[in-house]
Protein backbone atom coordinates (compact mmCIF):
# COMPACT_ATOMS: atom_id res chain seq x y z
CA UNK A 1 0.00 0.00 0.00
CA UNK A 2 1.22 3.41 -0.41
CA UNK A 3 1.69 5.31 2.24
CA UNK A 4 1.16 8.51 -0.19
CA UNK A 5 -1.79 8.67 -2.65
CA UNK A 6 -1.06 10.97 -5.40
CA UNK A 7 -3.83 11.73 -8.18
CA UNK A 8 -3.51 14.57 -11.10
CA UNK A 9 -6.90 16.55 -11.10
CA UNK A 10 -6.96 18.71 -14.03
CA UNK A 11 -4.17 21.03 -13.13
CA UNK A 12 -3.96 19.70 -9.38
CA UNK A 13 -2.06 17.22 -7.72
CA UNK A 14 -3.41 15.65 -4.71
CA UNK A 15 -1.57 14.15 -2.54
CA UNK A 16 -2.73 12.51 0.52
CA UNK A 17 -0.76 11.36 3.57
CA UNK A 18 -2.44 7.75 3.61
CA UNK A 19 -1.35 6.03 6.47
CA UNK A 20 -4.26 6.76 9.00
CA UNK A 21 -3.65 2.92 11.10
CA UNK A 22 -1.06 5.54 12.66
CA UNK A 23 -2.87 8.48 12.28
CA UNK A 24 -0.23 9.60 9.56
CA UNK A 25 2.63 9.78 11.63
CA UNK A 26 5.80 9.37 9.22
CA UNK A 27 8.33 6.75 9.18
CA UNK A 28 11.30 7.27 6.51
CA UNK A 29 8.96 5.16 3.44
CA UNK A 30 6.39 7.60 4.05
CA UNK A 31 8.31 11.03 4.31
CA UNK A 32 10.66 9.38 1.43
CA UNK A 33 7.99 8.92 -1.01
CA UNK A 34 6.17 12.47 0.19
CA UNK A 35 9.07 14.17 -0.82
CA UNK A 36 9.12 11.95 -4.60
CA UNK A 37 5.90 13.40 -5.13
CA UNK A 38 6.79 16.76 -4.12
CA UNK A 39 9.60 16.32 -6.75
CA UNK A 40 6.79 15.18 -9.34
CA UNK A 41 4.87 18.27 -8.82
CA UNK A 42 7.64 20.67 -9.08
CA UNK A 43 8.79 19.30 -12.22
CA UNK A 44 5.63 18.84 -14.37
CA UNK A 45 4.38 21.63 -15.96
CA UNK A 46 0.65 20.49 -16.09
CA UNK A 47 0.92 20.66 -12.72
CA UNK A 48 -0.14 24.38 -11.47
CA UNK A 49 -1.56 23.81 -8.02
CA UNK A 50 -0.74 21.32 -5.34
CA UNK A 51 -3.38 20.09 -2.76
CA UNK A 52 -2.54 17.76 0.28
CA UNK A 53 -4.69 16.42 2.74
CA UNK A 54 -5.07 13.02 4.29
CA UNK A 55 -6.99 10.01 5.05
CA UNK A 56 -8.47 9.01 8.27
CA UNK A 57 -9.32 10.66 11.63
CA UNK A 58 -5.96 12.73 12.01
CA UNK A 59 -3.87 14.74 9.29
CA UNK A 60 -0.93 13.73 10.75
CA UNK A 61 0.55 13.11 14.36
CA UNK A 62 4.08 13.49 13.38
CA UNK A 63 7.00 11.60 13.85
CA UNK A 64 6.28 7.69 14.03
CA UNK A 65 8.21 7.05 17.50
CA UNK A 66 9.05 3.58 17.55
CA UNK A 67 11.01 3.96 14.47
CA UNK A 68 13.08 7.43 16.54
CA UNK A 69 13.93 5.29 19.57
CA UNK A 70 14.61 1.82 17.47
CA UNK A 71 18.26 1.23 17.61
CA UNK A 72 18.84 -0.18 14.83
CA UNK A 73 17.01 2.62 13.03
CA UNK A 74 18.94 5.95 11.56
CA UNK A 75 18.86 8.05 14.61
CA UNK A 76 17.11 11.45 15.50
CA UNK A 77 19.26 13.42 13.71
CA UNK A 78 18.92 12.07 9.94
CA UNK A 79 15.17 11.86 10.53
CA UNK A 80 15.32 15.40 10.68
CA UNK A 81 17.65 16.14 7.98
CA UNK A 82 16.69 13.30 5.56
CA UNK A 83 12.94 13.45 6.15
CA UNK A 84 11.46 17.01 7.34
CA UNK A 85 13.87 19.06 6.24
CA UNK A 86 14.09 18.39 2.84
CA UNK A 87 10.35 18.56 2.83
CA UNK A 88 9.44 21.76 4.16
CA UNK A 89 12.23 23.34 1.83
CA UNK A 90 10.17 21.70 -1.10
CA UNK A 91 7.17 23.23 0.10
CA UNK A 92 8.31 26.57 0.68
CA UNK A 93 10.78 26.81 -2.65
CA UNK A 94 8.16 25.13 -4.98
CA UNK A 95 6.71 28.32 -7.16
CA UNK A 96 3.04 26.64 -7.42
CA UNK A 97 0.61 27.22 -4.47
CA UNK A 98 -0.01 24.27 -2.00
CA UNK A 99 -3.02 24.18 -0.28
CA UNK A 100 -3.25 21.94 2.47
CA UNK A 101 -6.78 20.66 4.06
CA UNK A 102 -5.97 19.97 8.16
CA UNK A 103 -8.54 17.17 9.26
CA UNK A 104 -8.17 16.67 12.84
CA UNK A 105 -5.36 16.83 14.97
CA UNK A 106 -2.16 18.30 13.33
CA UNK A 107 0.75 17.63 15.99
CA UNK A 108 4.57 18.26 16.06
CA UNK A 109 6.23 17.63 12.60
CA UNK A 110 2.28 17.26 11.58
CA UNK A 111 1.54 20.93 12.37
CA UNK A 112 4.59 22.30 10.62
CA UNK A 113 4.23 20.90 7.77
CA UNK A 114 0.71 21.96 7.70
CA UNK A 115 2.12 25.27 8.34
CA UNK A 116 4.71 25.68 5.68
CA UNK A 117 1.87 25.24 2.92
CA UNK A 118 0.79 28.66 1.37
CA UNK A 119 -2.71 28.48 2.29
CA UNK A 120 -4.29 26.53 5.39
CA UNK A 121 -7.55 25.56 5.62
CA UNK A 122 -8.76 23.82 9.00
CA UNK A 123 -11.96 21.39 9.66
CA UNK A 124 -14.00 22.65 12.34
CA UNK A 125 -12.57 19.91 14.98
CA UNK A 126 -8.83 20.14 13.17
CA UNK A 127 -6.23 21.22 16.24
CA UNK A 128 -2.77 22.27 16.32
CA UNK A 129 -0.69 20.97 18.94
CA UNK A 130 3.23 21.63 19.25
CA UNK A 131 3.72 18.30 21.27
CA UNK A 132 7.38 17.94 21.12
CA UNK A 133 8.10 19.62 24.61
CA UNK A 134 5.71 16.76 25.92
CA UNK A 135 8.65 14.42 24.90
CA UNK A 136 11.84 16.72 26.10
CA UNK A 137 12.25 17.57 22.62
CA UNK A 138 12.34 21.14 20.25
CA UNK A 139 10.02 22.06 17.41
CA UNK A 140 11.54 20.88 14.31
CA UNK A 141 10.04 20.93 10.96
CA UNK A 142 10.26 24.86 10.39
CA UNK A 143 8.33 25.12 13.23
CA UNK A 144 10.68 27.92 14.91
CA UNK A 145 10.79 29.66 11.87
CA UNK A 146 7.35 30.04 10.63
CA UNK A 147 4.98 29.50 13.63
CA UNK A 148 6.59 32.72 15.13
CA UNK A 149 6.09 35.02 12.05
CA UNK A 150 2.32 33.81 11.41
CA UNK A 151 1.00 34.08 15.23
CA UNK A 152 3.99 36.28 16.80
CA UNK A 153 6.74 35.53 19.09
CA UNK A 154 4.45 35.34 22.18
CA UNK A 155 2.32 33.11 21.03
CA UNK A 156 4.30 31.11 19.45
CA UNK A 157 6.48 30.91 22.22
CA UNK A 158 3.77 29.93 24.73
CA UNK A 159 2.53 26.75 22.23
CA UNK A 160 5.73 25.37 22.17
CA UNK A 161 7.00 25.70 25.57
CA UNK A 162 3.44 24.36 27.07
CA UNK A 163 2.34 21.83 24.10
CA UNK A 164 -0.87 23.24 24.54
CA UNK A 165 -3.62 22.39 21.89
CA UNK A 166 -5.25 24.92 19.99
CA UNK A 167 -8.60 24.09 18.12
CA UNK A 168 -9.77 25.42 14.78
CA UNK A 169 -11.26 28.53 15.72
CA UNK A 170 -8.49 30.03 17.91
CA UNK A 171 -5.92 28.89 15.12
CA UNK A 172 -7.83 31.40 12.64
CA UNK A 173 -8.32 33.90 15.41
CA UNK A 174 -4.88 33.73 15.71
CA UNK A 175 -3.94 33.90 12.19
CA UNK A 176 -2.31 30.63 11.57
CA UNK A 177 -4.70 29.22 9.22
CA UNK A 178 -6.62 30.95 6.49
CA UNK A 179 -10.22 29.77 6.77
CA UNK A 180 -12.41 27.40 9.07
CA UNK A 181 -14.43 24.53 6.71
CA UNK A 182 -17.04 22.46 8.51
CA UNK A 183 -15.76 18.97 8.54
CA UNK A 184 -17.98 17.45 5.98
CA UNK A 185 -17.16 20.44 3.81
CA UNK A 186 -13.37 20.36 4.07
CA UNK A 187 -12.13 18.48 1.17
CA UNK A 188 -14.45 19.51 -1.22
CA UNK A 189 -13.46 23.20 -0.58
CA UNK A 190 -9.92 22.65 -0.30
CA UNK A 191 -10.08 21.05 -3.85
CA UNK A 192 -12.15 24.11 -4.91
CA UNK A 193 -9.25 26.63 -3.62
CA UNK A 194 -6.79 24.08 -5.30
CA UNK A 195 -8.47 24.33 -8.60
CA UNK A 196 -9.48 27.85 -8.05
CA UNK A 197 -5.32 28.55 -8.08
CA UNK A 198 -4.72 26.11 -10.76
CA UNK A 199 -6.63 28.53 -13.28
CA UNK A 200 -4.92 31.45 -12.18
CA UNK A 201 -1.25 32.49 -13.60
CA UNK A 202 1.05 30.16 -12.14
CA UNK A 203 4.02 32.58 -12.94
CA UNK A 204 2.62 35.33 -10.47
CA UNK A 205 1.82 33.32 -8.12
CA UNK A 206 5.35 31.93 -8.28
CA UNK A 207 6.99 34.95 -7.99
CA UNK A 208 5.05 36.20 -5.14
CA UNK A 209 5.62 32.89 -3.41
CA UNK A 210 9.27 34.26 -4.10
CA UNK A 211 8.50 37.95 -2.94
CA UNK A 212 6.91 36.52 0.43
CA UNK A 213 10.18 33.75 1.35
CA UNK A 214 12.80 36.83 0.51
CA UNK A 215 10.74 38.83 2.88
CA UNK A 216 10.90 36.10 5.92
CA UNK A 217 14.18 36.14 6.01
CA UNK A 218 14.77 39.51 7.63
CA UNK A 219 16.06 41.78 4.39
CA UNK A 220 15.44 45.29 4.45
CA UNK A 221 12.27 47.90 3.39
CA UNK A 222 14.22 48.44 0.12
CA UNK A 223 16.14 45.32 -0.53
CA UNK A 224 12.43 43.75 -0.37
CA UNK A 225 11.22 46.86 -3.01
CA UNK A 226 14.08 46.29 -5.24
CA UNK A 227 12.95 42.62 -5.52
CA UNK A 228 9.51 43.81 -6.10
CA UNK A 229 10.61 45.79 -9.12
CA UNK A 230 12.16 43.16 -10.78
CA UNK A 231 10.39 40.08 -10.31
CA UNK A 232 7.14 42.85 -11.42
CA UNK A 233 9.36 43.73 -14.37
CA UNK A 234 9.49 39.70 -15.22
CA UNK A 235 5.61 39.12 -14.45
CA UNK A 236 5.11 41.94 -17.24
CA UNK A 237 6.46 40.01 -20.14
CA UNK A 238 4.55 36.96 -18.96
CA UNK A 239 2.15 35.21 -21.33
CA UNK A 240 -0.87 35.32 -18.65
CA UNK A 241 0.38 39.29 -17.33
CA UNK A 242 -0.16 40.01 -21.37
CA UNK A 243 -3.53 38.11 -21.63
CA UNK A 244 -5.37 39.38 -18.14
CA UNK A 245 -4.51 42.68 -19.80
CA UNK A 246 -6.01 42.07 -22.94
CA UNK A 247 -8.76 40.65 -21.03
CA UNK A 248 -9.98 43.34 -18.88
CA UNK A 249 -9.29 45.81 -22.14
CA UNK A 250 -12.01 43.53 -23.73
CA UNK A 251 -14.39 43.29 -20.81
CA UNK A 252 -14.05 39.11 -21.26
CA UNK A 253 -13.19 36.58 -18.57
CA UNK A 254 -9.05 36.06 -19.18
CA UNK A 255 -8.03 32.30 -20.25
CA UNK A 256 -4.60 32.06 -18.37
CA UNK A 257 -2.10 28.99 -19.74
CA UNK A 258 0.33 29.41 -16.16
CA UNK A 259 2.92 30.40 -18.60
Amino acid sequence: MSLIKSELKGNVLAVCLNRPEKFNSFNREMALELQEVLKRGEKERGVRSIYLSAEGKAFCAGQDLAEAVDPAGVGIARIVDEHYNPIIRFLRSIEKPVVCAVNGVAAGAGANLALACDIVLAGSSASFIQAFIKIGLIPDSGGTFILPRLIGFQRAAALMMTGDKVGSAEALQMGMVYKVIADDQLQAEGMKMAMALAEMPTRGIGLTKRLLNASLSGGTLDSQLKAEMQLQEEAFHTFDCKEGVMAFLEKRKPSFKGE
